[in-house]
């Protein structure tokens, strides 16, 4: 299978699978317990159906939208994600490079494997930066001071991950980061020389957000279970996220908000954005999809923040319904995730790609020429 065979995401999955070690690929894979709410985020999507307008003329459509104060040219968000040079040597920079190339928002993660600056230099397009609230306040503040410095646009304080789901995938794997090569997993590793190439000889592995204030993740080999349970703040509560607000003094979004109720509070602090998001399925399984969840959020708080539906997609469909229920964009991980894994950044591209068409497609078969046009007289819900 080659890139050229994939064309969709389920395609860029099978490549993934084909080029990683079982290890990493369950990583992405993966989710907590028996999957449940990761399999629901997407088919959540196919619960609902599209009406379309005929007739319309929709010679000349426009995909742009403006997310948290920038110009995106598709209603798609890159969501941050952690240990990217793991998938591919090219890791966030193939992503960041990609995302530019279309004119898309992406984010990285506090556990990225580039550092903040870099990814800074590296592109203009909008970008936003995970934030993992710390025990280690002196690492928190020194994240802060740095995204400031870098002038990325907005942080997304990460709500849903004080402490980590149970990820049996990655217990039954032994997956660490670093990655730790265990009897199990060692002949996996073997059996794809290009990856284990690529990860012993290019760029040493590292967390450069972190790195300056912890060696777990880094110099020392630890689970992700492991790092958020013993690095991550329990204790992170609304007076926390308001005071996190206060010292960024900039764009600020709550990343895994799922209640209408929390949506109101996010409101009531401040925060300017909030990403429906149950974090790809991979914390509490049994969990309602954020599509299910979002027509309740927009009536409670539609209108007076910007509200992004985060998880599941797998189509520009997915996309297209998200916007008719009332969400600004939507965003996705493992959408680009398998991608990266599968070819690098001319895998994201691709996936970008062919999500591009898609919501063009979509939207000329829907008769709308703006996204704006869309609403919820488009939808059915079964």
């Amino acid at each position: 299978m080659r890139l050229n065979d994939c064309h969709n995401v389920d395609d860029l999955r099978r490549l993934a699978k084909q080029r990683l070690p079982w290890p990493v690929f369950d990583y992405i894979d993966g989710a907590a317990d028996d999957e449940i709410t990761k399999a629901r985020n997407s088919a959540a999507y196919a619960d609902c159906d599209l009406v379309p307008a005929v007739l319309a003329g929709v010679a000349e459509i426009d995909t742009a939208v403006t997310i948290m104060g920038r110009r995106s040219a598709l209603p798609l968000i890159l969501s941050p994600t952690a240990l990217q040079r793991v998938f591919h040597w090219q890791g966030e920079r193939a992503v960041a490079q990609a995302a530019a190339k279309f004119g898309l928002w992406f984010g990285i993660s506090s556990l990225a494997t580039v550092s903040i600056e870099e990814i800074a230099a590296l592109v203009p397009t909008p970008k936003m930066f995970q934030f993992y609230y710390h025990k280690d306040r002196g690492l928190n503040r020194a994240m802060i001071a740095r995204c400031k410095a870098a002038k990325f646009d907005a942080i997304a304080l990460t709500v849903d991950t004080i402490v980590s789901g149970k990820r049996e995938r990655c217990a039954r794997s032994g997956f660490t980061s670093p990655p730790r090569f265990t009897p199990s997993s060692l002949l996996s590793y073997a059996a794809r020389p290009r990856w284990a190439l690529d990860y012993l000889f290019r760029e040493k592995f590292a967390l450069p957000n972190l790195d300056t204030h912890v060696r777990e993740g880094t110099g020392e080999a630890i689970s992700i279970a492991g790092y958020f349970n013993s690095m991550l703040d329990t204790s992170l509560d609304w007076k926390m996220a308001e005071q996190l607000r206060d010292d960024w003094a900039g764009t600020f979004c709550l990343k895994g908000v799922m209640s209408a109720a929390d949506a109101r509070r996010a409101v009531d602090i401040g925060a300017d954005a909030i990403m429906i998001s149950n974090h790809g399925g991979r914390q509490l399984d049994g969990s309602r999809a954020p599509f299910d969840q979002l027509p309740e959020i927009v009536d409670a708080v539609g209108g007076e923040i910007e509200i992004i539906c985060d998880g599941g997609i797998r189509r520009g469909t997915h996309i297209l319904k998200a916007l008719a229920a009332g969400a600004g964009c939507a965003s996705g991980g493992r959408l680009y995730l398998y991608a990266l894994a599968a070819a690098g950044q001319a895998g994201v591209e691709r996936a970008i790609g062919l999500l591009k068409d898609e919501i063009e497609r979509g939207m000329r078969l829907m008769g709308v020429t703006s996204i704006g046009q869309l609403n919820r007289d488009h939808l059915r819900y079964r």
